[in-house]
């Protein structure tokens, strides 16, 4: 069981690449409604998701962010998102490790002490 924890965070952090959260934040995108999509596009002052389809014009042509007005280009939310996934993954990535390490040595404490005999107990007496 110890192990399972170990390697469920280990495959946590390799099984979660860049193809996979760009197809995650791709198909979350457009379940989006509209306006969760503006608050975004502010929020991380950015227009649009990936430059992959023709859609992505369409997302920029009603950008409302800052960087539209002061650039001629922003950078797009898909990049961003990426970078704070990443960043994201690597903190929870850690904690898990963390946790993982912490639950062997509580396991060979456990097997280390629990045959002891308590020194105030009867000599005399079966364990």
């Amino acid at each position: 069981m110890v192990c399972g924890g170990f390697a469920c965070s280990k495959n946590a952090l390799c099984a979660l690449n860049v193809v996979y959260m760009t197809d995650v934040i791709n198909a979350s995108w457009w379940v989006m409604s509209n306006n969760t999509r503006d608050e975004l596009e502010r929020s991380f002052d950015c227009c649009g998701l990936f430059n992959l389809t023709t859609l992505y014009q369409q997302d920029y042509a009603f950008c409302t962010a800052t960087c539209k007005s002061q650039s001629p280009t922003c950078q797009m939310c898909g990049e961003k998102f990426l970078k704070h996934s990443d960043e994201a993954l690597k903190i929870l990535g850690g904690v898990g490790l963390f946790f993982s390490f912490t639950e062997i040595l509580g396991v060979w404490l456990a097997m280390r002490f629990r045959n002891q005999k308590d020194p105030r107990a009867n000599p005399s007496a079966f364990l």
